[in-house]
C-alpha cells in the first residue's frame, strides 16, 4: 500500500484534476466515505446528533458534502465554520453553497466555546478543520477549536488527518485533536503511521476515493504499508510432495547462561514460521538444557569460554554448520564476552549464507560496523532504538525523533536490511526503500519478542523469500501473532511464548482467502 507524504498528496490531486476527475467529485467521494464511516462509529445515523467542524480549506469542503449527504438521515447535523464564508475559494466554497441551499445552517466564525458547546452536545464529533495543509504550530481559532474538540469528550471522527498533525512527519508542534477514527482519503499519509501522529489518529481507515491510477503511478513514493494481501503475495506457497529438507535450514548461532531462553525463542519461532529444519549452535555446557527445552530443534554443542558463552573456537564448526543451512541467525542471548564478540565479528566476516543479526550481534558489531560493508552475503539487521541508538552514535531519543530517516540511511550505508522495532516497524533496505508495519500492540514490550521476529525473518529467507521481503513479512506476522495472542490473553502480562504460539494462526489469517498454487 503506496504511502505519501501531503505534498505528494496535493501532486495527485492535481494530476487527477488534469486527468478529468475534478476536485468537486473527489470532495463528493470523500463525503460519502465520511457518512459510511460515521454511521459505523455511532451504530446507525437516526436520531444521532453529530458535530462537524469545518476549515477554510479542502478539509472543510469534505466536511461539507459530509453535512450535506447527512441530510437525507435522522440525524441532527451542527456545522460550524471556523473562519467566515466570504474566506472560501474554490471546491469548498462551492460546497459551503450547496449545504446552504440544501437547508444546512452553519455558524460562521466559530471560536472554542462554540465549538465546544456543539461537540458535548453531539454523538459524534467530525474533525475536518486542518487536514494535510498543517506545518509548524497552530494558532489562533483553529487552536482553540482543536482544544474544545479535545475538551469535550466525545468520540471524534478526523477527516484525511486529526487537525495539528504534520501529515509529513507526524509531528505535533502544539495541540492535535486525539482522534478515536482518522478516515484518511485515497492514500495513507506518513504523519498518520509515524509516532506521535500514529497515536493522534486512532484506528486507522484508507478510503478508496476514485483516484486515477495514473495519477498515483505518476507521482514516485518508495515508501508502502504492509497490507494483509502483499504480505499474503509474498509468502511462499508448499507443494503438496515437499520434504523437510525443501522448507529451508536455518542455523541459530545464540545462548549462554542465563540466556538460555532467547535462543529457544528463536530457534522455535523460524520452525513455526515454516522452516523445515532447524539447528542450534549452542556452547557445551548448556546443551543438555536445550535438549530438553527443544524437542523439535537440533542441537550442536560448541566449545565455550570459562563464562559458558560461545568461544572463538567455534567459527570452524559454525562454519561448516552454516554449508548445510540457507541462513544463520547470530545474537539472541548470546553475550558480550569479550571472546564471543570476536566470534560474531568473525562470523559475519567469513559466512556464505544470508544473515539475520539481532540483540547481542549486534551491540558486538556497534564500535565498528564496516565489517557489515564487506559481507560475503545479505545481511538483515534488527535493532530495536537502543541497539539502532550504538550503530549508529546517536542518544537514543535523536533515533525517535528521526527513525525512518536514520533507518533509510543505515540500510544504505552499510549495504544491509535493517529492521527497526518499535511501535510502528520501519524495514529498510540499501535502495533506500521503506515499509512501515501496522500490526502489534503494547504488550508486546515484553522480554523475548524480539528473538521471535529474529527467528521468524530467518525461517522465511530460508524458504526462499528475499531479505527485504522476508524482513517485511516477518514484521507483520510477528505483531498479526502479537495482536491475536492479546485479542485472547489481554495486553497486560502477554509474554513472547503467547506471541510464539500464535504465528502460524497468523500465518493462516494472512493465507487463508489466497488460492495455493
Amino acid at each position: 500500500m503506496k504511502v505519501v507524504t501531503g505534498e505528494q498528496m496535493a501532486e495527485i490531486d492535481r494530476l487527477s484534476s488534469e486527468a478529468g476527475v475534478p476536485t468537486l467529485e473527489l470532495m463528493e467521494r470523500a463525503g460519502e466515505a465520511i457518512v459510511t464511516k460515521a454511521a459505523e462509529m455511532v451504530s446507525g445515523l437516526m436520531g444521532t446528533r453529530l458535530a462537524i467542524i469545518c476549515g477554510k480549506g479542502n478539509n472543510g469542503g469534505d466536511g461539507l458534502v459530509a453535512a450535506r449527504l447527512l441530510k437525507k438521515y435522522s440525524t441532527q447535523v451542527t456545522v460550524l465554520l471556523v473562519g467566515r464564508a466570504e474566506e472560501l475559494t474554490g471546491a469548498p466554497k462551492t460546497n459551503f453553497v450547496r449545504a446552504v441551499e440544501a437547508g444546512i445552517q452553519i455558524e460562521e466564525g466559530a471560536d472554542g466555546a462554540s465549538v465546544q458547546r456543539a461537540c458535548e452536545a453531539a454523538h459524534l464529533v467530525i474533525d475536518a478543520l486542518l487536514g494535510t495543509g498543517i506545518r509548524g504550530p497552530v494558532r489562533g481559532a483553529a487552536a482553540e477549536a482543536i482544544h474544545a474538540m479535545n475538551l469535550a469528550g466525545r468520540p471524534i471522527l478526523a477527516v484525511d488527518v486529526p487537525s495539528g498533525v504534520d501529515a509529513d512527519t507526524g509531528e505535533v508542534a502544539t495541540e492535535a485533536v486525539r482522534a478515536d477514527h482518522t478516515i484518511t482519503l485515497g492514500l495513507a499519509k506518513w504523519g498518520l503511521l509515524n509516532y506521535p501522529g500514529a497515536e493522534y489518529a486512532g484506528e486507522l481507515t484508507i478510503a478508496d476515493i476514485g483516484l486515477p491510477a495514473a495519477a498515483v503511478e505518476a507521482v514516485a513514493s518508495n515508501m508502502e504499508c504492509l497490507d494483509r494481501e502483499e504480505v499474503a503475495a509474498l509468502l511462499p506457497r508448499r507443494a503438496p510432495t515437499a520434504h523437510k529438507g525443501e522448507a529451508g535450514n536455518v542455523l541459530v548461532v545464540a545462548g549462554s547462561v542465563g540466556y538460555t531462553g532467547a535462543a529457544a525463542l528463536c530457534s522455535m519461532a523460524a520452525l513455526r514460521t515454516g522452516a523445515g529444519l532447524v539447528t542450534l549452535a549452542i556452547p557445551k555446557s548448556l546443551n543438555d538444557i536445550m535438549e530438553m527445552k527443544l524437542t523439535e530443534v537440533i542441537t550442536r554443542p560448541m566449545p565455550e569460554t570459562p563464562a559458558r558463552t560461545l568461544a572463538i573456537a567455534a567459527v570452524p564448526a559454525i562454519l561448516e554448520l552454516a554449508n548445510n543451512n540457507d541462513v544463520v541467525v547470530i545474537g539472541p542471548g548470546l553475550s558480550l564476552d569479550p571472546e564471543t564478540v570476536l566470534l560474531v565479528r568473525e562470523l559475519v566476516g567469513k559466512l556464505q549464507k544470508p544473515m539475520v543479526l539481532d540483540a547481542d550481534a549486534l551491540t558486538a558489531l556497534a564500535e565498528d560496523t564496516s565489517v557489515l560493508e564487506k559481507t560475503l552475503a545479505p545481511v538483515v539487521c534488527t535493532p530495536h532504538p537502543g541497539e539502532m541508538s550504538r550503530l549508529i552514535g546517536l542518544p537514543t531519543a535523536k533515533v525517535q525523533k528521526a527513525r525512518a530517516g536514520l533507518c533509510r540511511r543505515l540500510a544504505h550505508s552499510l549495504g544491509v536490511v535493517v529492521v527497526l522495532k518499535g511501535a510502528a516497524t520501519l524495514i529498510s533496505d540499501p535502495l533506500e526503500r521503506l515499509r512501515v508495519n501496522r500490526t502489534g500492540n503494547a504488550g508486546m514490550a515484553s522480554a523475548g519478542t524480539g528473538d521471535v521476529l529474529s527467528g521468524m525473518i530467518g525461517g522465511l529467507i530460508a524458504q526462499g523469500m528475499t531479505p527485504f521481503d522476508a524482513a517485511g513479512a516477518g514484521a507483520y506476522l510477528h505483531g498479526l501473532a502479537g495482536d491475536l495472542a492479546a485479542e485472547e490473553k489481554g495486553l497486560l502480562g502477554l509474554i513472547a511464548s503467547d506471541v510464539l504460539e500464535k504465528i502460524p494462526a497468523a500465518i493462516l489469517k494472512v493465507t487463508e482467502r489466497v488460492e495455493l498454487a
